[in-house]
């Protein structure tokens, strides 16, 4: 085939004119990743499994700010019956150092489904299904401040420089999807970033594909500039021009994986300019559905998140692997910004509203999911970055307590109405089969198809994993 050099020579001026908006400015995007592989190096397929798959996707609802375990999965008799008094044990230092008295949950306590898994009702619809959870009681951090719990919760590193976990399951499973990123981050108008910022989503060292894709569904454009700038045909020429270029390049530089995932991810944000506006047109669920969600609730917040539950059942519809979804910020009790759960003061008040964003979202998207026979093919985490204390901060607040706290599984082959490990008799700290969040990402993987110690990539000298040196599967919540 000849080529017009003029016309070449045209071509590509014209597409690095573009390369502030349409498909170039998303190729160029660091938050922008492919779905058609794994990593660059897995060449377009499928990388092979471990062992069978239980899972084929994750949706990570991710409560930032530190939900309160002792007044929600797992409640305390004895801080009602020590109401008032001092905690009778030495106390860690907390992260603000003004500890009160033993405080008693606002919330009732109940046993729930066939199960009978005791939590309390402020989380009453997701209590609803109890017998589709599976409840870590044991779990602990290493951090008590925001930024590094949540880098340690996403990566298990308190810092920058290490894949999220989202990232490191793209990586290894790659996504059935060759139009939508591998990794989605879902946020709304009131939803911001948790603290320490969108690397907490990023993918370091490994292939640029992997990194997570924000999609702000509360925009006209979920991804900015998504709408074409220029004609299908001509992106067509322009991407496969610089295609050919780049893979000239790729073949003469040391970083040659990264110049194939710029590639690759250009092609992806070219095929994402119908997949994602397709994605997110929502016109065709019915009303029943909307309805289920609160996606037409008249609490703006619990609306926005009721929109994000449902993005993540179309997500995982479409073959992407890993969604995570942003709680939406109100400001009571210190609960602002990124850290929405964060209640030092008016913890019930906090709390309250924070539950009732959440709840019955969730809780729809699990019957959504379980009606449509999605429920068992895909894993829910539910968990923030640490507990909350079980004496009081001031009058009616909790501190941080990253030395005893809860998170939740549902779907993806576990087994529900379980509960495994326990923190001591006031919550406060973890006492049997202590956790970590190594263990919760080897679980993870291990539901997927991977096993955690063989998922490596060799940087800097080092065979380095998600899970480090550490982490063992809760065989114990598993079906």
């Amino acid at each position: 085939m000849s080529i017009d050099l003029p016309t070449v020579a045209r071509d590509r001026r014209n597409f690095l004119k573009l390369t502030s908006r349409g498909v170039s400015a998303l190729a160029l995007s660091s938050l922008i990743n492919p779905g058609r592989a794994a990593s660059a190096s897995h060449g377009g397929t499928l990388p092979k499994l471990h062992h069978k798959q239980r899972a084929k996707s994750v949706i990570f609802l991710y409560m930032s700010g530190g939900v309160s375990h002792v007044d929600s999965f797992d409640p305390k008799a004895r801080l009602r019956e020590l109401h008032g008094n001092p905690m009778p044990m030495t106390l860690e230092r907390t992260q603000f150092d003004a500890n009160g008295n033993i405080m008693a949950s606002p919330w009732e306590t109940k046993n729930w489904g066939k199960s009978g898994l005791e939590m309390t009702d402020m989380f009453a619809k997701i209590a609803e299904h109890a017998d589709d959870l599976a409840i870590v009681r044991s779990m602990t951090a290493k951090f008590s401040e925001h930024a590094q719990g949540n880098f340690f919760m996403h990566s298990g590193f308190p810092f920058l420089g290490y894949p999220s976990a989202g990232a490191w399951v793209t990586h290894g499973c790659g996504t059935e999807n060759s139009n939508l990123p591998g990794y989605v981050v879902l946020r709304s108008k009131r939803a911001a970033i948790p603290h320490g910022g969108v690397s907490i989503f990023g993918n370091a060292f490994l292939p640029a594909t992997t990194q997570g894709s924000i999609f702000n569904i509360s925009n006209d454009q979920a991804v900015p500039n998504i709408d074409p700038a220029m004609l299908k045909v001509e992106q067509r020429r322009a991407l496969d021009l610089i295609g050919t270029l780049d893979r000239g390049f790729a073949d003469r530089v040391a970083a040659k994986d990264a110049v194939i995932s710029s590639i690759k991810n250009a092609e992806t944000a070219f095929l994402m300019q119908e997949a994602v506006p397709e994605l997110t047109d929502i016109s065709a669920e019915t009303e029943a559905t909307r309805e289920k969600y609160g996606i037409n609730s008249s609490n703006g917040h619990k609306a926005e998140y009721a929109r994000q539950c449902l993005m993540a059942r179309r997500l995982v519809e479409r073959g992407v692997r890993f969604i995570e979804l942003s709680c939406c910020s109100h400001g009571i009790g210190g609960g602002g910004g990124g850290n929405p759960w964060d209640q030092h003061s008016d913890l019930k008040k906090g709390h309250t509203a924070m539950a009732e964003q959440v709840d019955g979202p969730i809780a729809a998207l699990i019957a959504d999911l379980k009606e449509r026979g999605m429920l068992d093919e895909t894993l829910l985490v539910f968990t923030g970055e640490f507990g909350r204390t079980p004496f009081s901060q001031g009058s009616n607040g909790r501190d941080h307590d990253p030395f005893g706290f809860s998170v939740w599984l549902a779907g993806g082959g576990v087994k529900g109405g379980t509960a495994h490990g326990a923190t001591d008799e006031f919550g406060y700290k973890a006492l049997r089969d202590i956790s970590t969040v190594y263990d919760l990402w080897a679980t993870v993987l291990y539901q997927l198809g991977i096993d955690h110690e063989k998922l490596t990539y060799r940087w800097s000298g080092r065979d380095l994993r998600l899970t480090d040196v550490h982490g063992h599967v809760w065989k114990e919540i598993l079906g």
